[in-house]
């Protein structure tokens, strides 16, 4: 299509509405060339076609309009991933609300995840608008939902209808962001620009809404102090402490990486700095596992990915083994192989074969320790001996076998008898009979 008539102006009668259309059109000036030759003004006209709008999650909530499609390669991006996307945010009446700076927005599409579950439920007592903020995704949970269906370089309008949105509170003007009133309908551009791999692994998935104070973090041993509210995905609060009316608040107290809590959580910690608040996702591997577990408020459900808000109050870290003296170190070794053997007794071997891991840890081999001492020495053999027939019974015959090898380092070789260097060589066969006689020995 061109320009007719005078001075090349648009003729309202080529202009039409395309939106009937399911593939992209372009109409383009076909004398362009020769307008630019005689020095004339030209015209391209562009129309790029809104194909048939798209219910998102098939209840009319949120409705997606395509302006610009994006690029057909496959894309393949989780939860977890960075997008980055450049959006304008309007009301009904066309009141700018929110509208990204040149260069868009960065967030993980879990953002917005919890909204979901939660839109009826408020998740913690206290909530600024800030911290609310990051528990609906980035702006509103529409934006995380959408992307999902989008292309690299894809430009949509989407119509948001409360429930995606603010809802029936609305939003608060903050900073440069308009607000929102109650059960307010919203009309965005989003663009998608880009992604990036978010981490894949690991026991937990952590989102700071607070930074900590300092660099410090807590150690393996630390006795730290938390505020911590459980909760699983459909909202329900399994667990909640160090939230009170009153004037007394107990906090929620555990060791670190003594197994006093879930792994997930326990692990998380260690990667927290006091004051910091942290949301955290935790895969059933890494929390209550395949068994119905009873918490303080609710049950949760066998293979249950469960949510914990947690706020760091304190912490006090655990004596390094570099700082102990040898009495020390043997008092600590002792006491964690007092702990292994009680596992052993209730049959609970992966727990036995950490502690006696960490009574290792205190009595390595080291030149603090003289060469001679019988008590070092017996202690690390008997640490030695034991974890290898824990992990005999887990099966894990390579890592048994490192374990019975430390523990023949222990002693002259020439004074071993032939018995235990025989049974030594029928574990490195991997020689599943060998189970019963370790045990036996032992």
């Amino acid at each position: 299509m061109y320009g007719v008539g005078a001075n090349n102006e648009f003729d309202a009668r080529y202009i039409i509405p395309l939106n009937r259309f399911s593939k992209n059109v372009e109409y383009t000036n076909p004398i362009r060339k020769y307008n630019e030759m005689i020095g004339r003004t030209s015209y391209d006209i562009s129309f790029l076609v809104l194909t048939e709008p798209e219910d998102i999650c098939k209840d009319g909530g949120l409705v997606k309009k395509t302006l610009k499609p994006g690029d057909d390669k496959c894309q393949h991006f989780d939860d977890y991933d960075y997008v980055l996307v450049k959006y304008e945010a309007r009301l009904d009446d066309g009141t700018l609300v929110k509208k990204s700076d040149d260069y868009g927005v960065e967030f993980t599409l879990n953002d917005g995840q919890l909204v979901l579950q939660l839109l009826l439920y408020i998740p913690f007592p206290v909530r600024s608008y800030f911290l609310l903020r990051h528990l609906i995704g980035h702006f509103c949970p529409a934006l995380s939902i959408a992307v999902k269906t989008m292309k690299i370089g894809e430009k949509v309008i989407l119509t948001v209808k409360p429930q995606y949105g603010f809802g029936d509170k609305g939003k608060p003007a903050h900073h440069d962001e308009g607000s929102v009133p109650p059960n307010a309908t919203l009309q965005i551009i989003l663009e998608f620009v880009s992604w990036k791999e978010g981490p894949k692994e690991g026991p937990f998935r952590k989102m700071v809404l607070k930074e900590g104070e300092g660099d410090d973090c807590p150690n393996e041993g630390a006795l730290v102090k938390l505020k911590l509210i459980g909760k699983l995905q459909d909202g329900t609060v399994f667990f909640k402490k160090g939230y009170s009316d009153g004037d007394e608040v107990e906090l929620f107290e555990f060791k670190t990486d003594e197994e006093q809590v879930i792994d997930g959580l326990d692990k998380a910690v260690l990667t927290m700095k006091k004051g910091e608040v942290a949301l955290l996702t935790i895969t059933p591997e890494y929390a209550f596992g395949s068994s119905e577990s009873q918490q303080e408020l609710a049950v949760v459900p066998p293979n249950s990915t469960v949510y914990y808000e947690v706020e760091l109050v304190s912490f006090v870290k655990a004596k390094e083994v570099s700082d102990m003296n040898t009495e020390e170190k043997i008092e600590a070794a002792l006491k964690k192989r007092q702990e292994a053997e009680a596992f052993v007794y209730a049959a609970e071997y992966a727990r036995a074969s950490k502690r006696y891991q960490k009574a290792l840890k205190f009595i390595k081999y080291d030149t603090s320790f003289p060469d001679e001492d019988r008590e070092i020495v017996g202690l690390r053999h008997s640490c030695n001996l034991g974890n290898a027939c824990c992990l005999m019974k887990l099966k894990d015959y390579e890592r048994a076998n490192k374990y019975f090898k430390d523990r023949l380092h222990d002693f002259n070789l020439k004074r071993i008898d032939t018995e235990t260097l025989s049974a030594n060589h029928r574990l490195r066969c991997r020689r599943k009979d060998a189970n019963n006689y370790y045990l036996n020995v032992m």
